[in-house]
This record gives C-alpha cells, structure tokens and sequence, in this order.
C-alpha cells in the first residue's frame, strides 16, 4: 500500500510543479520590470493598467507579475539601455503574422478565436490590433479594447446614429474597411445596421470560422449555430414538409445578405422568377420525389398577373407542417 502511494505522488509530480505559478523573469534573461517601462512610456502604461489587460500586472499565476509590458513587447533591458525601437516588439509596426502570433500566445485557446488562424482576416494580413487596442484604458464590457476611429475619420463619425450604441460603434469598425457592405445597406430593403439595431458581428465572427467570410451558418443542416434563425427563429423548423433551399442552401439562396432594391431582401425583382431558379424544366426521370424543381403546372399560365406571385397561394415557402405544396 506504501508502494502504491509513493508511485501516485512521483507521477503527480510534474503536474504540480506545473500548476505552480511560472518563477519571474530577471535582469539576466532582458526582462526590466513595469515601472522602468513607466519611465518613458507613463501615459500608455497607465492607460494600459487600467484595461482589461491590465489584470496581467498583478495577477500571480500568469506568470508575468511586475512585468506586464514584457509579456506582450519581449524584453525590455536592451530597449531600455540603447532607447531604440529595434530592440522591442511594437505590434503596430511589425508583421500582422508576428503581431497575432504575440496575441493569440494567451487568446488562441479561446472559443471565438477558434477560426482565427485560417480565417479571412488573417488569411489576407489584417491584425488583431488593426482592430483591438491593446492599452485602451475604458473597461466597456460590450466594447473589449476596440479600436475607435472617430476622432481619426469624420466620414465614419457621420455614419454613426445619434445615440452611438454598441452595435453602431461596431459598424463604425468594421465599414472602415468594408465600403462597399456599408453602400449595400443603404439600399431600400436593408437589415437595420445603418440605423444601429444591428452589427455586422451579429452575423459574421470577425476572428474567423471555418465558412467562407467568417459567416455564421444560415443553412440549418450546417452545424448547431443558429445564424439567420437567432433572430428569425419562426423559419428554422424542423418542418413535415420542407423546403430543400432552407434546409440545404439557406436564406441566401433567395435573399441578398445585406440589402436590396427588392422587397423582402429578395435577389430578384420578381418572386416568380426567384422561384424559377429551381422550379424550371427538371426532367422527370431526375425528380421522382415530386418535391424538388418540379416544373409549374399547366394552369400556372406565367403571362397573367395572378400566377407571377407564387408565395399568393405557396404561403409556407420556408416548410410546412400539413402540405407538401407548402399552400399551408
């Protein structure tokens, strides 16, 4: 019995030891300490201090007490003694690849950040502190250390509603870089993003998922996210009866993604010839189900008003629970 617990404590060993908290740097290995960073740098390591980041400076068991600029800059010492720039990491300056590679150190492991290596921002060079400012001195909660660009750009401080909220501070961001999304939503049929209901991260993860443009899914079979359905939750189903495109394809088979000249956000000026796209001439061999591109009937005479609107009669378009025509 003696001998079983002398083996569990020799194999808990290296798991103890690492739980302990990590041993601090010291002068030998180029680390100087906070307060000698605060000499030259007073106003931004103070601001920094009081950001969300700041909890690195106290906190014992991340390893990096008394020396939270060194945690994300390198070793100070040298950059101390000669007063170059050279010598110490400055993210702004250096390669987006070598910034995020400072950043995703301590955030990779998170879930939103779960994308962020293979994702589009990344993908096309675009830093995390070309969004996020690392000594952002305001503890918002909604707002985790975002950049603002309002003093710097008047034309994105005209974009903004009177009352600047979350979402419209967010959109501020983001249409900095993203014009022509912006010039979408001031079509006639938007999603209300212009008027600050809605952010562009309410459907995109701006760190990236594994779809293309870091969309959340909008195609319910996908995965377990929600996407369109978080808000448009009376579409989502599971139907008897369903419609092929919601299930497999999702809203953008049939509506544009950020607005449209077309009532409904629809990607065509008429219902019938959205509905045309699929219900066309499908030959019968390649349709047996009788339930996907089925050719129109012959009273569905095209020509006459009555029949240019499908969903008049087809009132289910997105699934039903009682008909396989999806009259209702």
């Amino acid at each position: 019995m003696r001998i079983y617990t002398t083996t569990i404590v020799l194999l808990l060993l290296p798991f103890l030891a690492g739980a302990a908290p990590k041993k601090a740097r010291t002068d030998k290995e180029g680390y100087a300490g906070t307060e000698a960073c605060l000499v030259c740098h007073e106003d931004m390591g103070k601001a920094f201090l009081k950001s969300r980041h700041g909890v690195v400076e106290n906190d014992k068991g991340r390893g990096w007490k008394g020396q939270s600029c060194e945690s994300c800059h390198g070793p100070g010492t040298k950059h101390g003694e000669a007063a170059e720039a050279k010598f110490i990491l400055n993210h702004v300056k250096a390669s987006p690849r070598e910034a995020d590679t400072s950043c995703l150190s301590c955030h990779k492991n998170q879930a939103t950040h779960s994308g962020r290596i293979s994702g589009s921002h990344a993908k096309v060079q675009v830093a995390c502190v070309s969004c996020h400012s690392v000594h952002h001195a305001v503890n918002d909660s909604s707002l985790p250390l975002m950049r603002d660009f309002s003093e710097k750009s008047p034309a994105a401080l005209a974009r903004l509603p009177i009352a600047a909220t979350r979402p419209a501070k967010i959109t501020e961001l983001c249409t900095s870089c993203h014009a022509s999304a912006w010039a979408a939503f001031q079509r006639p049929h938007t999603h209300p993003v212009a008027q600050g209901a809605m952010s562009c991260v309410d459907c995109h993860n701006p760190h990236g998922t594994s779809r293309p443009f870091g969309l959340n899914t909008t195609a319910r079979t996908t995965n377990s996210e929600p996407g369109c359905f978080k808000c448009h939750s009376d579409k989502r189903g599971p139907f008897a009866f369903e419609h092929a495109p919601v299930r497999m394809e999702g809203c953008s088979a049939c509506h544009e993604n950020h607005g449209s000249a077309n009532p409904r956000i629809l990607n065509r000026a008429e219902v019938s010839h959205v509905c045309l796209e699929c219900h066309s001439n499908v030959p019968a061999a390649s349709n047996r189900s009788g339930t996907l591109g089925t050719v129109a009937t012959g009273f569905h005479d095209l020509r006459l008003p009555a029949y240019r609107n499908c969903t008049t009669c087809h009132t289910k378009v997105h699934g039903s629970h009682i008909n396989r025509d999806l009259l209702r």
